[in-house]
């Protein structure tokens, strides 16, 4: 009879194996890495440009090489640019802009999509589906009316239109907390009310504090739209006092395009707060849209 041999051999051939498969994931995952390295410094590149040029003068910003680094930074441009146009206004605009469109926001998405989630009433659903369907529809068909509507109550030139619409609650924003809040437990909401607490204090305080990325993550959203915000301020604003960072800065190249480090000064004194908010919560917002994305009904 003849006998199969299970020795040592054919030990080292599967643990060969291993290694080579190892070896060969290793080399993939390197070369990832590399790609996407490259791929980083490559869309950083502008965001560098634009410091670099914000520290230099006048005839250093289009000199061939560039120079990456300047020999002689120039911090005298960040002082000079509060001097020549109202920056300082146009951040407490776009601070109270942006803070009160999203705490706006944050509370209208809660209430709203609490309602939508966990509260049985008629017509709920089909509710839900006409606020979807409101997602489709493009900015310009409601830019008329909108503005119809603002004039009409005096609101023109003034910073309302432009956060007061975030308190009564947009479609996507509710949408992500409706979906965040009906992966949440019933029996939390049922134990609060056999001790006697209102649908209020449930959602006070049972619901939002499960709603921690969910609120972090419409939160994000928020703050980012309202900061950015060109098309809204272009519309109902026409006196530069009441002008926001993004308009204050169009209309500043228009007046010194050609002085374009004031113009990379003023550029980079407006993305600070972006770049401090990504660093900041850049973990709330990727866990935020993870679990959001995750709730099924």
């Amino acid at each position: 009879m003849m006998s199969v041999e299970t020795g040592p051999k054919n030990q080292n051939y599967v643990s060969g194996g291993n290694l080579t498969k190892r070896g060969r994931t290793l080399v993939q995952h390197s070369i990832l890495h590399v790609v996407l390295i490259l791929a980083g410094i490559t869309f950083l590149m502008p965001l560098l440009w634009i410091v670099s040029t914000s520290l230099k003068t006048a005839g250093q910003v289009f000199i061939i090489p560039v120079e990456w680094i300047p020999s002689n930074p120039q911090w005298a441009n960040f002082v000079e640019i509060f001097q020549i146009l109202p920056l300082a206004t146009f951040i407490r605009n776009t601070f109270i802009v942006t803070v009160l469109g999203t705490l706006g926001a944050v509370c209208s998405s809660l209430i709203v999509g609490y309602s939508l989630a966990r509260l049985r009433w008629p017509g709920r659903d089909y509710v839900f589906m006409l606020l979807i369907a409101t997602m489709m529809l493009p900015f310009v068909v409601t830019l008329i009316p909108t503005f119809i509507l603002f004039k009409f109550l005096g609101w023109l030139d003034t910073l309302l239109p432009l956060f007061v619409p975030s308190w009564f609650g947009q479609a996507f924003y509710i949408f992500l907390m409706r979906q965040f809040m009906i992966g949440l437990p019933f029996e939390l909401e049922e134990a609060a009310r056999i001790d006697g607490a209102s649908t209020w204090t449930i959602l006070i305080r049972v619901i939002a504090p499960l709603c921690g990325p969910a609120i972090a993550t419409v939160a994000i959203f928020a703050f980012l739209a309202h900061y950015n915000d060109f098309m809204g301020p272009l519309i109902y604003l026409s006196t530069n006092e009441r002008f926001t960072l993004p308009l204050g800065i169009y209309w500043y190249q228009g007046r010194y395009g050609t002085s374009w480090h004031l113009v990379m000064a003023v550029s980079t004194v407006a993305i600070l707060p972006m770049i401090t908010l990504f660093f900041l919560a850049q973990r709330y917002f990727t866990r935020g849209i993870t679990l959001t994305g995750l709730a099924g009904r």
